[in-house]
């Protein structure tokens, strides 16, 4: 659906919020991890939207994993300086929400009409209970599965829709002299990689194991089969994944040297700043599924909003959420990150969104009318990170050491949420 003419432009928002403000000049500090790549240039275009509203932007960027995020945010809070917004998602909104640290949205909200344009998915994630404390930013799909054309031509194949169509090819592929999964060696990529696995070859399954932690879901025969294709998976990889990126692994297969690459629609922006064209350097369908229909992992990133004194940060929150909620941000966000907007009346065929991503707003709406909709565990986006450190360490233990059997590693995904208690 195209944007309405009565969507109002950042520019009135703006003038709504300094008018609000009275003497109070707009500012930020936002703390987030997209230090570099096309996420590091997406979240600039950010700030420089949030400059040109008539704000002063600053940003603290925590390179690395999200526990690095969260220690810094926790340090700051409890040193009585909590920052005006965070990135964070899933789980972790709530839990700072429990503590009253999170600043209320909901006259913002109001104003502009959240409720009726957020994707209902992501409403609940960003009003834990009942009020606006984040601004989603957009859609993410974890499950893609990007592949040569190149490769899959070559040797007269079809991208693989089933899990043993997949073990199938890539056995071709082996065969053939090339490298069938692309992949590089890091926790969260591991657990990528597994969210699509476990997904895939059962939903219901995902759902109990990755939604709800149930630790009887992770010691079942289907987690057992899970780990074991997972194990097919490895053996499938060439020997040079320690210390490879996650990029330098797209980079594989967009050159015909890998066959597939299993990976988010972060990669989508990745491909498009590196020159690589969809169609032709690369394929992107969805990750195989073993029982038909259309699925969708998904991932999201938000700004939460904390509990600020200043009044300078204060209206800078309110203009931030604005120029966030913006279809204009929207737009110019998502194209740069490979997702799709959080809002359900962006029109995505034009402005400069690729086939991919019009493709996984299609995906999106058929898996919630099948209901096959989840959301992702290895992006943080189900349960707490302490249970989610576990089950990732269990992960990428089994990626690395083909000594575990499926048996084994299935038990100690249970074994280790159980012991966070």
């Amino acid at each position: 659906m195209k944007l309405k003419k009565t969507t109002i432009g950042v520019s009135i928002l703006t003038a709504t919020v300094l008018a609000a403000g009275a003497q109070a000049e707009p500012k930020t500090n936002m703390m987030h991890q997209w230090a570099q790549g096309s996420e590091a240039a997406a979240i600039a275009k950010l700030g420089e939207m949030f400059e040109a509203a008539g704000g002063t932007w600053e940003q603290t960027a925590i390179s690395g994993h999200t526990s690095n995020t969260l220690a810094k945010l926790r340090s700051d809070v409890v040193a009585g300086n909590a920052p005006a917004a965070v990135q964070l998602k899933g789980p972790e909104i709530a839990e700072w929400n429990a503590t009253g640290a999170t600043a209320n949205l909901d006259d913002v909200a109001a104003a502009e009409g959240w409720d009726d344009v957020v994707a209902p998915e992501l409403t609940s994630v960003m009003k834990p209970t009942g009020s606006w404390v984040a601004a989603p930013m957009n859609i993410h799909r974890v499950n893609w599965l990007y592949s040569s054309p190149k490769i899959l031509n070559e040797l007269g194949l079809e991208v693989p829709a089933t899990w043993d169509e997949f073990n199938a090819a890539c056995d071709a592929i082996i065969e053939a002299g090339y490298t069938c999964i692309a992949h590089g060696a890091a926790d969260w990529s591991d657990a990528t990689t597994f969210d699509s696995v476990v997904y895939g070859m059962d939903a219901d399954l995902y759902r109990r194991a990755f939604q709800e932690a149930d630790v009887d879901a992770m010691r079942s025969q289907g987690m057992i089969d899970a780990f074991a294709q997972l194990r097919k998976m490895v053996g499938y990889m060439d020997d040079g994944i320690n210390g490879r990126s996650w990029e330098q692994s797209m980079t594989m297969t967009m050159t015909g040297e890998a066959a597939f690459f299993l990976m988010g629609d972060w990669t989508v922006a990745s491909a498009n700043l590196a020159g690589f064209k969809e169609g032709e350097d690369y394929l992107c369908n969805q990750t195989p599924v073993n029982w038909g229909g259309n699925g969708f992992i998904l991932n999201a990133d938000s700004v939460v909003f904390f509990n600020q004194n200043d009044p300078d940060y204060v209206e800078g929150q309110k203009l931030l959420a604005s120029t966030i909620m913006s279809p204009e941000f929207q737009v110019t966000f998502n194209v740069a990150k490979g997702s799709i907007p959080s809002r359900t009346d962006v029109d995505l065929s034009v402005g400069g969104f690729t086939q991919c991503q019009q493709q996984g707003l299609a995906d999106l709406k058929a898996s919630v009318d099948e209901g096959t909709l989840v959301r992702s565990m290895a992006h943080n986006m189900t349960v707490l990170q302490k249970y989610r450190g576990a089950m990732m360490e269990v992960i990428t233990e089994f990626v690395a050491d083909d000594s575990i059997t499926p048996e084994e590693a299935a038990n100690q995904l249970a074994d280790a949420v159980e012991l966070q208690g």
